[in-house]
């Protein structure tokens, strides 16, 4: 689809069925240490299951008629828990505890240094190639929002406790791009929550998360999951975003239809393709064509044509299934609208 105008693609979740989590006690948290309570189906059955899930979900994803599709992250309790909770130095048994706005919330506690022992999600990059021959992206928790998760005991050095977080995505990304992966994306989004931290070493730790990836990558940023945080709560800009100018990663994801930001800073970004969130997920109505066609063309003030990657904002997994595939079902009818439009 490299040649296709306005390719249509998902940020990463879809929703999880009923049978296979536990939909209330979702949408209550999102967890940084493991939550097994979460799953309805027994460990023995699990992984079998969330196979069954993501067949679903891929399904879904090539019906609608999106382009760069992912796995719908069926197998995850959380965006980033399952990752992080993974490598070597974290003990996962006793967790520590940070202040986060929702209150005091039990995050992954840094007892040694940080490595990457195995393959996390190797497996589940196999099972999405092997079961589509769309543009395959698949997601990882960036390493500032790692370590802005966690409660370190050990390496005492915010900086340094990161660019080991790095180390250990780099190598988990340098599997995933030989599993086949298209396309690669950090999702990134306590960029925003710590400006003046990520100033001073979020770039560089993203870098080296990067290094010698060859597919196209994205850093995703947003301002929290619509199911959770209510539009009119959200700024209007990116406290960190121009900073993503000097980031190897070659697209930037942000959501634009549910807050109203300023598009302006995009200008600061036009050596980057821009992934536009057009699909307010804090409203169960499923857009038009039309109002997706509308919200790509406000973007394309800002952004180049050929550098607009059209998608939904971010936290898909929190609507029905239903809703979901209509809203894809709108994104893909009307990334067409906006080809078919002259100029």
């Amino acid at each position: 689809m490299a040649d296709t105008l306005f390719p249509t693609t998902v940020v990463g979740s879809y929703p999880q069925p009923d049978w296979l989590v536990n939909r209330e006690m979702l949408s209550k948290v999102v967890p940084r240490v493991r939550m097994t309570q979460l799953w309805r189906v027994s460990e023995p059955y699990l992984e079998q299951a969330q196979d069954d899930a993501t067949i679903v979900a891929i399904r879904d994803m090539e019906r609608a008629g999106i382009d760069i599709i992912t796995d719908g992250e069926m197998r995850r309790e959380s965006y980033s828990n399952r990752f992080a909770t993974a490598l070597e130095g974290v003990d996962i048994d006793n967790p520590g505890e940070v202040m986060a706005r929702s209150g005091p919330t039990k995050v992954p506690r840094v007892v040694g240094k940080i490595r990457r022992a195995r393959p996390v999600e190797l497996r589940d990059m196999q099972f999405l190639r092997r079961n589509t021959d769309r543009k395959a992206k698949i997601t990882l928790p960036g390493p500032f929002t790692m370590s802005q998760q966690a409660k370190d005991e050990f390496y005492k050095d915010d900086e340094a406790m990161t660019m080991d977080l790095a180390v250990a995505v780099n190598e988990e990304l340098r599997d995933l791009e030989k599993a086949g992966a298209d396309v690669i994306q950090l999702d990134e989004p306590w960029l925003r929550n710590n400006p003046e931290k990520a100033r001073r070493y979020a770039v560089k730790a993203i870098n080296r998360a990067l290094d010698g990836i060859t597919v196209p990558t994205v850093i995703h940023l947003c301002f929290g999951y619509a199911a959770v945080v209510p539009g009119d709560t959200k700024p209007q800009k990116y406290a960190f975003l121009p900073e993503l100018a000097d980031t190897v990663a070659q697209q930037i994801s942000i959501e634009s239809a549910q807050p109203n930001i300023d598009f302006g800073v995009l200008k600061e970004l036009s050596g980057k393709k821009i992934v536009l969130g057009v699909l307010d997920l804090s409203d169960n109505t499923v857009e038009t064509p039309e109002k997706v066609a509308e919200r790509i063309e406000r973007g394309l003030k800002y952004v180049a044509a050929e550098n607009l990657i059209p998608a939904p904002d971010c936290g898909m997994k929190y609507l029905s299934r239903a809703v979901a595939f209509g809203k894809l079902q709108a994104l893909s009818r009307g990334a067409a609208l906006a080809r078919s439009r002259p100029g």
